[in-house]
């Protein structure tokens, strides 16, 4: 079992080196193969190429910062308050039928006083079973990290992590700077991908070729992640998950889930667009949208 954890730890990080080393090689087909060789070298046209370097740099770096903490925050473990203690785990294993471990998950939220508001379809309280914890609102058991997390929105493959309350920002953050990276990068290598396809392919050199597909990539990587910004950003001004947004389509000819303890669904937190925005952003002018921790 511990041999293939660790297996599954290392399949884990492929599409993470993936993606790095699709950035390295567009590092180097974009400053050394067009920027040096074919702007600056070739068409001796050193302010443009100065201009390119400089720009594409900024939005490297900021895409670069807002996809690796994204990858490496650690979340936050539930509060001490949420866990059972041996004795109460005892108690609820040791009834046999599940409503009458209910009632004793029932009794050990009213005598903590624990602010829990969300219940399953069918009423009851929300227990992990694996960290023997009472789960707070908005927080779910992630299988591939094994672990509960807070306020959980899925389980990202590309960064090899969850996508939850502490790094939900980066990941937004992420996918804003990844876009205008890649729009970057399209709009600046479109005037040479057409020029390409204007001169015989004898007279291509190996520059060009791979600009030309610096291009295509470019341009296919906006289309895939302006849908997803699309998404998140729709989720995050509806103070939205993925997941509760999920359960809310699965739902729609099924039991809603999940409920308050009133029994009303609860597909989202009744919030106004700037509160919704300030809880993930944070109430700054200044750092909203820079790859640090929430200021409020």
């Amino acid at each position: 079992m511990g041999v293939l954890k660790t297996c599954l730890k290392i399949v884990g990080w492929l599409p993470v080196v993936f993606i790095t080393a699709v950035i390295l090689w567009s590092y180097f087909a974009y400053v050394v193969e067009l920027c040096i060789f074919t702007v600056a070298v070739d068409s001796k046209s050193y302010g443009l190429a100065a201009l390119f370097l400089v720009c594409y740099h900024v939005f490297l770096i900021m895409f670069l910062w807002a996809y690796y903490q994204t990858i490496f925050t650690d979340h936050p473990g539930v509060p001490a308050e949420f866990y059972l203690t041996s004795g109460e785990v005892q108690r609820v294993e040791a009834e046999d039928r599940s409503d009458l471990q209910q009632e004793v998950l029932k009794e050990i939220t009213r005598d903590k006083a624990l602010p829990v508001y969300t219940r399953t379809y069918g009423g009851g309280i929300r227990f992990c079973h694996i960290c023997k914890i009472i789960k707070p609102d908005r927080c779910h058991h992630c299988s591939v990290c094994d672990q509960c997390i807070l306020k959980m929105d899925h389980h990202c493959p590309w960064v090899n992590n969850c996508v939850g309350y502490r790094n939900y920002k980066f990941f937004v953050l992420f996918l804003m700077y990844a876009l205008l990276f890649c729009l970057y990068v399209a709009v600046t290598t479109l005037p040479f991908f057409i020029q390409f396809w204007k001169k015989g392919l004898s007279e291509q050199t190996a520059a060009d070729f791979q600009t030309v597909f610096l291009c295509l990539l470019a341009a296919m990587f906006c289309l895939s992640v302006i849908a997803l910004l699309c998404v998140h950003i729709r989720l995050t001004l509806s103070n939205q998950s993925t997941l509760g947004d999920q359960f809310q389509f699965s739902c729609t000819f099924s039991h809603p889930f999940p409920l308050f303890g009133g029994g009303h669904v609860c597909y989202q937190c009744d919030d106004s667009v700037l509160h919704a925005h300030q809880t993930e952003f944070g109430q700054s002018e200044y750092f909203g949208y820079v790859v640090v921790y929430k200021y409020h």
